[in-house]
């Protein structure tokens, strides 16, 4: 099989799909790898890393897709690139179709197989593709929160740990999911006073095991939320379905609840976000004020840390390619039951049922195990 490995286009993005290791064990298991060139770069990776396993480098992304039978990427394709894909290749990336429709209707119309890293599920119920960039962003919410709470940031002027005398942030994280976890366990660490909310009575005895005792793990309904909002300096949006939309926990009136300069990172806006007045944001541009609250709504908030994000995605998507590589999509699929679970789009059909029930559309139940 031909693998091709295009450079990411959306903005400010840095992570890179194939690792020159990939090239290798793709090479040595009798593939082709087409690396764009320059793809690398921004995780700190050369061109000449990727020649060096046995890759084949292209200074033209339109050869790449037009020779690759597997286009494997990090972020979605951006408009630019539907034109490209084409019936009989596959797709293997993030794609969050259910955050967007055009971008739903384009890969469907161009045929291709659509194989979503986020929907790739295993029998246990875990994400392994979404977990490692869940734990990035998870991680970097309150990096980020604690500088935008700054009041040269247009913050409260907010230190997260507060000093002796002066009392800690009170940060308020929707959420106990991978995300919310590992927000907590480091706003922990910089001595905030946190309240982790769920639906998950299950998950939330074991966070509270598990958790430092600045850590209060609360039950997730209206009134705990619109309670929490209220005394909040910082708000973590964590929430996850997969592959489906993410239900709307803030409401803009919520807002009025809120003290000014106070911050939402609203993590789930790659998937529409939880908050009504979020909007997606570019690490370029990353936070907008709304009735006098800062919203940061960065999509791709892993892809500012590129080498870390890199390597930890490429961790956990190689073997995934080398399988889908080694036995085409079709076989892939009935070997492995994730794999099924992760294809969205097959043959102009929407066989993932949380797209097609987000869009009206009709759902192909072939994949659904």
């Amino acid at each position: 099989m031909i693998i091709g490995v295009p450079k990411e286009i959306k903005r400010d993005e840095y992570r890179v799909a194939l690792l020159p290791v990939g090239v290798e064990e793709l090479t040595r298991a009798g593939h082709q790898v087409l690396i764009e060139s320059g793809a690398g770069l921004g995780s700190g990776i050369p061109d000449e890393e990727y020649e060096t396993q046995g890759a084949r480098l292209l200074h033209d992304a339109e050869e790449l897709f037009a020779e690759a039978d597997l286009i494997v990427k990090v972020k979605e394709p951006l408009e630019p690139e539907w034109s490209r894909l084409r019936a009989g290749q596959v797709l293997f990336t993030y794609l969050h179709f259910a955050a967007d429709r055009k971008l739903t209707e384009a890969v469907l119309a161009s045929g291709c197989t659509a194989v979503a890293y986020e929907t790739l599920r295993d029998d246990q119920g875990r994400l392994p593709l979404l977990t490692p960039m869940s734990e990035v962003a998870g991680r970097m919410s309150i990096q980020e929160g604690a500088k935008y709470l700054e009041r040269p940031q247009m913050g409260r002027g907010i230190l997260l740990g507060g000093v002796p005398g002066v009392a800690p942030a009170n940060i308020a994280i929707l959420g106990g999911g991978v995300v919310g976890a590992n927000a907590a366990k480091v706003a922990a660490g910089f001595g905030a006073n946190i309240s982790l909310l769920d639906v998950n009575m299950d998950r939330l005895r074991y966070l509270d095991d598990v958790m430092p005792a600045n850590v209060d793990c609360i039950f997730s309904d209206r009134h705990s939320i619109r309670e929490r909002l209220r005394s909040a300096d910082l708000v973590i949006g964590a929430v996850l379905i997969p592959g489906a939309k993410a239900p709307r926990l803030i409401e803009r009136e919520d807002l009025k609840l809120m003290k000014p300069g106070s911050v939402i990172i609203d993590v789930a806006i790659d998937q529409g976000g939880c908050v009504e007045t979020a909007r997606p944001t570019t690490h370029s541009e990353p936070v907008y004020l709304v009735d006098g609250v800062l919203h940061y709504c960065v999509t791709n908030m892993p892809g500012a840390v590129g080498r870390t994000s890199t390597y930890a995605l490429c961790n956990v998507t190689l073997p995934w390619v080398l399988r889908i590589a080694e036995n085409g999509i079709a076989a892939a699929a009935a070997k492995y039951k994730p794999v099924s679970r992760a294809i969205n789009l097959f043959d102009r059909k929407v066989t993932y049922r949380a797209v097609a029930e987000t869009f009206g559309l009709s759902f192909d139940p072939r994949f659904e195990v």
